[in-house]
Order: structure tokens, then C-alpha cells, then sequence
């Protein structure tokens, strides 16, 4: 049988100590991480605020193929019943959600000034984890699913606020501007 070598002082000492501080920086990186994540997660379910502006911010839902999907629609101050404004459709970017990129654009300040409505649509998490709306995703027909909602989303608008049917202008921002 062979005889075990017992480790040196010195050598016990070392691994005592690197052990050590392997546990306090990987208790430290676990706690650093667990409080990043909290804020993240708190961050991403408090609401985002609309801005402060001269207009009205309506919420509303539109069903279509690609499920249903939040709005957001802005009407600037003392829109008569009888006038037909223009439609500009603001759809967000990836990480943004349709008060946030409302908040980020300041479209409304413009809208209020030169008279039109805005709509924001919202993507859906459950259709997008990263918020992302889904015009890549050709093969499985979700692209056109999505695009179909969000022309649901301006037919709502169009058969319940004051929007001139032929004056509708799309824009975006990242892959909103896809």
C-alpha cells in the first residue's frame, strides 16, 4: 500500500484562502446578480407614464390574426366631430412598449401643433419576448398574421375617432421600421 503525502502547512494554508475567496466573490456575484435582475424585472413591469400634453391619450385593444394588441392613440385638444384629421401610425422598436416610445419620439407635441392623431400599437410579449415585432418571421405566416393586426388596429381607429381614411402614414423606429 502507498503511503499518503500529507500536504505542506504552507500548501493547506493557500487552498484554505483561495477556497475562501472563491465563495465570498461567487456569494457577492450571486447577490450583485439577483439585485440586478429585481430591478430589471421591476423596471420592465412598471408602467411606463405617457407624456404631459396637449391632447388625449385613449388605450384600446384590436383583435385580428396575430392576436390581440394594445394601442395607444393621442388626440390633440378640441377635435370637432366633424373634422377628419390624419392618421401617423408610431410602431416601437425592440425593448420599447408603446408609451415609451410615445415618451422617447414627442410625436404628440408635433400632432398637437400640426393637427393629426397618432396611433402606437403594442407588441405582445407573449408574441415577442423582446418586444419586437414579428416581420421576419415569414415561413410560419406570423409576419402576415401580425401585419393584419395592426391594419385591424387602424380600422378601429378610423371607424372611432376622426381620421381621414386617406391620409394614413406609417412609420417606425428599429424593428417598427422593418
Amino acid at each position: 500500500m502507498s503511503r499518503r503525502v500529507r500536504p505542506s502547512p504552507l500548501l493547506r494554508a493557500i487552498e484554505r484562502a483561495t477556497t475562501a475567496m472563491t465563495r465570498r466573490a461567487i456569494r457577492a456575484g450571486a447577490n450583485a446578480a439577483g439585485k440586478a435582475a429585481a430591478r430589471g424585472v421591476e423596471a420592465m413591469s412598471a408602467p411606463y407614464r405617457l407624456p404631459a400634453s396637449t391632447g388625449d391619450w385613449i388605450t384600446g385593444q384590436a383583435i385580428g390574426p396575430g392576436g390581440l394588441r394594445r394601442f395607444r392613440l393621442f388626440r390633440p385638444a378640441g377635435v370637432r366631430s366633424s373634422e377628419r384629421l390624419p392618421l401617423l401610425v408610431m410602431l416601437h422598436g425592440c425593448g420599447q412598449n408603446a408609451a415609451a416610445f410615445a415618451r422617447s419620439t414627442r410625436i404628440d407635441r408635433l400632432a398637437s401643433r400640426e393637427r393629426f392623431l397618432v396611433l402606437y400599437p403594442e407588441q405582445d410579449l407573449a408574441a415577442n419576448p423582446q418586444g419586437c415585432w414579428n416581420w421576419y418571421d415569414t415561413r410560419s405566416r406570423r409576419a402576415e398574421a401580425e401585419a393584419a393586426t395592426l391594419i385591424a388596429a387602424i380600422d378601429q381607429a378610423c371607424l372611432l375617432y376622426p381620421v381621414d381614411r386617406g391620409a394614413v402614414a406609417v412609420a417606425g423606429l428599429s424593428a417598427g421600421g422593418g
